[in-house]
């Protein structure tokens, strides 16, 4: 599950990069720009904390310095950088980190009951 869970992260990782420095004449969705924002980082960290929940002792500080880097270089590439976004980038991480790490625990739990060990 490990393996799947680092997949999907480099694969959020690479499409967060491309979606936040790249141009965009994308419409505007509905939501608003920060809920964007924490919902992509929330779901960038929630793999691999539901996984390897040692992880996050890494996971977040490097998830929210991507998310701090991300505003840094937007200048540079046609962007307007808000620190307003890296604050909610860094919502979206405890957020992701806590709902992952409950749903791992969920899971421990749970195999623990089917294999009989409690």
């Amino acid at each position: 599950m490990k393996p799947l869970a680092y997949g999907l992260t480099a694969i959020l990782v690479v499409t967060i990069a491309w979606l936040t420095l790249t141009p965009q004449d994308l419409p505007q969705a509905s939501g608003g720009d920060k809920l964007h924002h924490l919902i992509a980082f929330a779901a960038l960290c929630l793999p691999i904390a539901a996984t390897n929940r040692r992880a996050v002792i890494w996971l977040a500080p490097v998830a929210m310095l991507f998310g701090g880097a991300i505003e840094l270089i937007q200048p540079y590439v046609n962007r307007s950088g808000e620190w307003a976004d890296a604050g909610a980038d860094a919502l979206g991480v405890m957020i992701g980190v806590a709902l992952g790490l409950f749903i791992g625990w969920i899971f421990r739990k749970t195999s623990m009951f089917s294999k009989g060990k409690i």
